[in-house]
């Protein structure tokens, strides 16, 4: 009798631990998430989003914000995010990490993947109203040098987009606004080898809070 019950109790546990595993492995199986916020801006851009996460499911440990001087160049940021990278993947365990970045942190983002390794430690990379051709509106901050940097020809983005502009075996995506009046023109926001989406007629600082975009992001790096 006592060998049944045991036997039963161990019969048990396995049937428990077959229900909960998949979950567990799927969990398992996510890259951490970096956001990037962008000019004039700070890692509480992202609440909105990050709460959808945890409703979701993500955990605290899988979701990571920070905030950075957005007037410095954004080399200068980018070197800044593979410390970040870094810092999460030696914090959880994870060998690469998924990206999502706003407006001007898509550059940031950008240079770090292209120039500073991260080919290697991105899985997913997400642009949500990047500036990733420029904007002649960032004329009307050019004194700081990260706007400059936005300027539509600027030697900086020459840079960056020679060549090929979605570098590595990562997966790219674009979410961009046909009346983004912080993105002149429109097509600035899209790359060339990335899954290019338009979200219609979304005001810039609207796009990293807007529910349907966020179930875009959600999807995409899942």
């Amino acid at each position: 009798m006592r060998r049944f019950i045991r036997t039963a109790i161990v019969a048990t546990l396995v049937a428990t631990a077959s229900l909960v595993a998949p979950s567990s492995a799927a969990a398992a199986a996510r890259n951490p998430v970096v956001f990037v916020h962008g000019l004039s801006s700070s890692a509480s851009t992202w609440n909105a989003w990050i709460g959808k996460f945890k409703a979701d499911g993500y955990q605290s440990s899988e979701l990571h914000t920070w905030s950075y001087d957005w007037k410095q160049s954004n080399a200068t940021t980018a070197a800044k995010l593979q410390t970040k990278v870094q810092e999460v993947l030696a914090a959880t365990g994870a060998t690469k990490v998924d990206i999502v970045a706003h407006s001007m942190g898509a550059l940031s983002s950008r240079w770090y993947i292209k120039n500073y390794g991260g080919t290697a430690t991105v899985d997913d990379f997400v642009s949500v109203a990047g500036v990733n051709h420029g904007t002649d509106v960032a004329v009307f901050c050019s004194f700081y040098k990260s706007c400059r940097e936005m300027l539509l020809g600027s030697s900086f983005l020459d840079s960056l987009n020679s060549g090929d502009e979605t570098p590595g075996s990562l997966s790219y995506a674009t979410l961009w606004s046909t009346c983004d009046a912080l993105i002149n023109p429109d097509s600035s926001a899209k790359l060339d080898g990335a899954v290019n989406t338009s979200v219609g007629c979304k005001g810039h600082t609207d796009m990293n809070d807007d529910s349907s975009n966020y179930t875009k992001v959600r999807d995409f790096i899942a």
